[in-house]
């Protein structure tokens, strides 16, 4: 049986994927931040899949501790990794910081994931088809990396902050795959669309609830947003397709800084410092 790691599993599009890859017959282990919310989530996955192949882990992207306790915790008890879908994600109206002083959307929607996915690559390397799926969005197309001012500590704004990150998704795929074409992994992109989720929500206050509330007719359902990360997860047919970035099942095109290999290698060379990887 394979084993699946979906991060922020405990509601939206990251439990939505947690309940159809169980239903393919896939181990699932949810990542999840919140315990409680986790436990009630995989109560939830459990009995909509009718299967009890799904586990909860604790995972905070905002921590780099959490995400190195995490993968200490899964290599014991498990003994392979197939499948890695980097679903959590924030936006904040307001600038925060993670545990590790980064701005809190480069710090969960990038590194921390940066720093999951590397210490997670050997495990997925002895997978006959090992994949992994990142969750961006159309906003890398506004999207920018600041390398003057990473952590905008200087004129945050949502829409500079959120951009910055979910470009960084996509270089962090294109370098990435140029690093795994040697072997059984493959790594592409997703833009969802517009998804009724709890993104948008602040963690501490709960500010935002009643815009996403009021717009939430106009949106896809989480499993609709959720529908082409795991036809990349799973389907045969593209075992070997890597390096692409994916709308509605279809190949999208990616703006052109996205394109810039030399920006891809210097984003990667930044976030292994900044993550420490290697340390």
């Amino acid at each position: 049986m394979k084993t699946a790691i979906v991060t922020g599993a405990n509601s939206g599009m990251g439990l939505a994927t947690t309940i159809d890859l169980a239903r393919k017959g896939i181990h699932v282990v949810m990542a999840c931040r919140n315990e409680e919310k986790g436990k009630t989530a995989l109560e939830e996955a459990r009995k909509k899949s009718r299967t009890p192949h799904i586990d909860m882990m604790l995972l905070d992207l905002a921590s780099l501790q959490s995400v190195r306790d995490f993968v200490d915790e899964f290599k014991t008890r498990y003994d392979r990794l197939d499948i890695i879908i980097n679903n959590a994600g924030v936006v904040t109206p307001k600038r925060a910081e993670t545990k590790d002083g980064f701005e809190l959307e480069m710090g969960v929607n990038h590194l921390g994931h940066f720093l999951l996915t590397n210490l997670l690559l050997e495990q997925l390397k002895e997978s006959e088809d090992g994949r992994i799926v990142i969750i961006s969005s159309g906003a890398h197309k506004w999207g920018n990396i600041h390398f003057d001012d990473p952590h905008m500590e200087k004129g945050f704004n949502i829409f500079k902050g959120y951009g910055q990150s979910k470009l960084a998704n996509v270089l962090f795929m294109k370098e990435l795959d140029k690093r795994l074409r040697t072997t059984n992994v493959t790594v592409n992109a997703v833009h969802p669309g517009a998804v009724s989720t709890g993104l948008g929500i602040d963690r501490e206050t709960g500010f935002g609830k009643g815009i996403v509330r009021l717009l939430r007719p106009f949106f896809q359902t989480p499993a609709e947003g959720a529908n082409t990360a795991v036809h990349l997860a799973v389907d045969s047919h593209l075992r070997h397709l890597s390096g692409k970035y994916f709308h509605n099942h279809d190949e999208a095109a990616v703006s052109k800084r996205a394109e810039d290999e030399m920006l891809a290698r210097r984003l990667w060379e930044w976030s292994v410092r900044e993550v420490g990887l290697g340390e």
